[in-house]
């Protein structure tokens, strides 16, 4: 009977097996014959249609990577990627079946840089002559300061537009951390130092104070003009409505000359088809942004030059690297084959970064220098590019910024969890055996030793100096000018241009024209870096999220195919070191 239940057991297995072998195999058959057939596949707008944007999904920095097996097995991206988004915009103002733009953002879940990018490009649009209809249950404040743009802004008439001008809020944690014996040991440099002082004081210090209020006074100066210009209002008066919250009921919003109109959205559809003089039961030719970006192939195999655009976006640790942080592994890589390869004739570096280890800044900017030394490099800031975001600009020969850009943050800290006080209240003791008298190093169930602290602040110390002269070179600028500007103070880009952290406001297509510019270029590709690698996992976790890496890997394994799964990056004692923005700086 055993022998029965294994023969039968096996037999089950192989079959599952073999069954499993044929899936994948018919995948890799759709996956391939929907890459080739897709090859220079290109979009056709009808007549008398419009561009739809539905900008409540979040936006990305980079386009999503077309992937073959994601779209045989309908696994769509759900998000959009700012380049691409921008081009369809482009491409929009100059197609003659275009007749104009109907907007739809209620959240708009992106940085408002991005945003500021986003109404731009609709601002541009509008020049051409074309129409901008935009519509909103609600508006958040970001949200109406991209509609706002529009010739028409309607508001459903039980909804709310929120203006209320910038605030920032920071918790503090220094009584909480007496309170339960929990604290955080800081060592730090300079005196805009608001990353530490959460943990250290129960308030915001005047410094911290000065520096938030002067960027919120710059980003707001940015969205006054241009909502003020948009709807043909005085500067002053969109001041008052903020300040009295005078908008705060759609019929408010209609008097303030904040909106055109308190509709439904089936009633702006209607409005949409007299513009374009349909008939009340005609369709309107819907065109998606993804579709208009396949009006015209981003890709001439025709032309052999190239710009690299490398995106550099979220914290910087140390290790690998991927599309969520930033490392030295794939990175320096990326860096180093744009800079090697010879069809590419500039570089422009996307940073959308709060920074983070302060050695893998370090190794990453040592790359950026030879590669700037082959070629032109230009950078292009996203939402933030601050302290290792900034560390990594330094050595470009032109850096652009938005005006809503949060930069700067030129100064090192180091954060150390410390629970002795806890421990000792719960009863938990750690004793250590060492040979020397420093050789246990740091240890977060004892208190930080005068000996640690000194080490520790003597490496702040170099890596705060070596900071500074490298943003000196690369800026042209003195060091006591440079110490003026750091101390690890937050700008605004705005700010910054004027300080001279940055050459020149503009967005990532600025940047790119930019680099085409300098490297002489007049007809050229576009090439994004990194290039990740699209694995079998990868897929099958989008497919089964819960699945877990043991079982998985026990599965592949029946199929002799070797997979490797990701690591978190180690931390060692330098990646305490951090050249990381002061404090999450949350602007509503």
């Amino acid at each position: 009977m055993n022998f029965l239940k294994s023969y039968f057991a096996s037999l089950l297995g192989t079959f599952s097996a073999l069954g499993l072998l044929f899936v994948f195999f018919l995948l890799v058959v759709s996956a391939a014959s929907a890459l080739f057939s897709g090859d220079g596949d290109t979009a056709t707008i009808e007549k008398q249609s419009v561009l739809d944007l539905n900008l409540n999904l979040p936006l990305a920095e980079r386009n999503p990577v077309s992937d073959p097996f994601e779209e045989v097995l309908g696994l769509g991206n759900e998000f959009l990627g700012l380049p691409e988004l921008l081009r369809s915009i482009e491409l929009a103002a100059t197609d003659e079946d275009i007749e104009g733009i109907r907007l739809k953002a209620e959240f708009v879940p992106a940085g408002w840089a991005q945003t500021h990018a986003v109404r731009k490009a609709l601002d541009h649009f509008k020049a051409s002559g074309k129409f901008i209809y935009a519509y909103a249950d609600f508006f958040s404040q970001k949200s109406y300061f991209l509609a706002s743009v529009a010739d028409s802004i309607f508001l459903n008439p039980l909804g709310n537009l929120e203006f209320k001008g910038l605030a920032s809020e920071v918790l503090y944690y220094k009584s909480f951390q007496e309170k339960y014996g929990a604290k955080m040991e800081v060592v730090r440099e300079g005196n805009f130092k608001g990353a530490v002082e959460p943990f250290l004081q129960d308030e915001m210090s005047a410094e911290n104070e000065f520096q938030i209020q002067s960027v919120l006074n710059s980003l707001w100066s940015t969205l006054r003009q241009a909502i003020a210009t948009s709807r043909n209002l005085n500067e002053d008066t969109v001041d008052s409505i903020a300040e009295t919250l005078a908008a705060s009921l759609p019929e408010e919003a209609l008097s303030q000359k904040l909106i055109d109109g308190l509709n439904y959205e089936n009633e702006v559809e209607d409005k949409i088809r007299t513009r374009l003089g349909l008939e009340a039961d005609d369709e309107i030719n819907w065109v998606s942004p993804q579709q208009m970006a396949r009006t015209i192939p981003a890709y001439n195999k025709k032309i052999k030059d190239r710009v690299a655009i490398i995106f550099a976006n979220g914290n910087i640790l140390y290790g690998e690297g991927s599309n969520t942080y930033i490392a030295q592994g794939k990175f320096v890589e990326a860096i180093d084959d744009a800079a090697q390869d010879e069809w590419v004739k500039a570089i422009v570096l996307r940073i959308n970064s709060p920074g983070g280890s302060a050695l893998t800044s370090e190794i990453i900017w040592e790359a950026l220098e030879r590669a700037k030394a082959k070629k032109p490099l230009i950078v292009s800031m996203g939402n933030v590019a601050a302290s290792g975001g900034y560390y990594l600009a330094a050595p470009a020969h032109q850096i652009f910024a938005d005006p809503l850009s949060i930069t700067g943050s030129i100064g090192v800290f180091a954060i150390l969890p410390n629970v002795h006080q806890l421990s000792e209240n719960i009863g938990v003791n750690a004793d250590q055996v060492q040979t020397h008298t420093n050789a246990a190093g740091y240890s977060s169930f004892e208190p930080l030793s005068d000996n640690f602290r000194a080490y520790v602040q003597k490496n702040i110390r170099k890596i705060y100096s070596t900071f500074k002269e490298r943003v000196a070179a690369g800026r042209n600028l003195s060091l006591e000018k440079v110490e003026s500007l750091a101390q690890g103070r937050v700008w605004s880009g705005k700010e910054a241009l004027a300080n001279g952290l940055v050459d020149t406001l503009g967005g990532l297509e600025e940047a790119i024209t930019a680099a085409a510019s300098q490297a002489n270029l007049e007809e050229y590709n576009r090439i994004a870096y990194p290039q990740w690698d699209q694995d079998l996992e990868s897929i099958i976790n989008k497919m089964i999220p819960t699945a877990k890496y043991e079982g998985l890997s026990k599965i592949l394994s029946h199929f002799g195919i070797e997979q490797t799964f990701t690591n978190q990056p180690q931390k060692p004692i330098s990646n305490s070191f951090k050249t990381q923005l002061p404090f999450s700086l949350k602007i509503d």
